[in-house]
């Protein structure tokens, strides 16, 4: 069975079938937020990519109009309550002497994290993305005994915060240096076909982006919106949530997420978008 057989089998198997009826999602549009924080939603390819795409697309570009217009408004996008809500995290007490995220930072600090993460810490001696950065500050600077899960409400809540702040900002993650090999481990994750589908993340977000799946519309897979509101769940979701949710849908053992496999797969595809601006919370299907 080819790639695309395989690809409509999905819609198949979850019964969903693509639909002639979906709505209508305006490619050619810009995005610009509030009317002042413009987006770049398209643009050529990073230099690693030569070979596999020429441009690199976000997300909301393959959006309905009605999610499109959602996410360029906060007062309609849904993702900004939980920001609300990060936002007062970030300046609440939560170490043993009375530390918060604010005793060390001011929110002019987290201009650049998005759009740079995850990056090598050489402290640690690994690629750390902006949950593990929390969690090490949680633990080695204000002493809390357990830090926040990866994928926990609060943990989704202040990067949705710390990503607000750097709306607008070139994603710009590097992946040379120490921190290629772990790119290098992404790469592969990122070709490599999974599950009784047999399909990689690439046969989707490669070789078929533009395509409808699931009376869905497939995007690139860029991760420059993340944590993202579905409308789906109607909730934030993490990055590394939606990897899982990918590979589980090709029907294989998922990695969990943590992993270093999925922090490999996070920085390689962040690096995808290099190029495109910090969007997140984004709105998403």
């Amino acid at each position: 069975m080819n790639t695309k057989s395989k690809i409509a089998t999905i819609a198949v198997a979850l019964g969903v079938a693509a639909s002639s009826s979906v709505l209508h999602a305006d490619e050619d549009a810009d995005l610009v937020v509030n009317g002042e924080i413009e987006m770049v939603v398209r643009t050529a390819a990073p230099a690693h990519l030569e070979g596999a795409v020429s441009t690199i697309y976000s997300g909301w570009v393959f959006r309905a109009d009605e999610t499109q217009a959602m996410q360029a408004d906060d007062f309609d996008n849904p993702g900004m309550l939980f920001v609300e809500n990060g936002e007062q995290l970030f300046n609440t007490a939560m170490g043993a002497d009375g530390q918060s995220c604010a005793s060390c930072h001011q929110s002019s600090d987290l201009t650049n994290v998005r759009a740079t993460y995850p990056k090598w810490d050489a402290e640690h001696g690994a690629v750390q993305t902006v949950e593990m950065q929390v969690r090490e500050c949680q633990t080695e600077q204000m002493g809390m005994e357990e830090p926040w899960g990866i994928n926990s409400g609060d943990m989704l809540d202040i990067t949705a915060f710390i990503a607000s702040v750097g709306r607008g900002q070139i994603v710009d993650v590097a992946i040379d240096g120490p921190a290629h090999e772990t790119w290098e481990l992404g790469r592969e994750i990122y070709y490599t076909r999974f599950g009784q589908l047999e399909l990689s993340c690439a046969n989707c977000h490669e070789e078929n982006y533009g395509n409808r799946i699931r009376a869905d519309h497939l995007s690139q897979g860029q991760i420059n919106g993340f944590p993202t509101y579905r409308l789906k769940n109607a909730r934030l979701n993490g990055v590394q949530n939606r990897f899982r949710g990918c590979v589980r849908d090709t029907r294989a053992e998922t990695y969990a997420i943590g992993s270093d496999e999925f922090v490999a797969l996070e920085l390689y595809v962040a690096s995808r978008g290099n190029g495109l601006t910090v969007e997140g919370p984004s709105v998403r299907n």
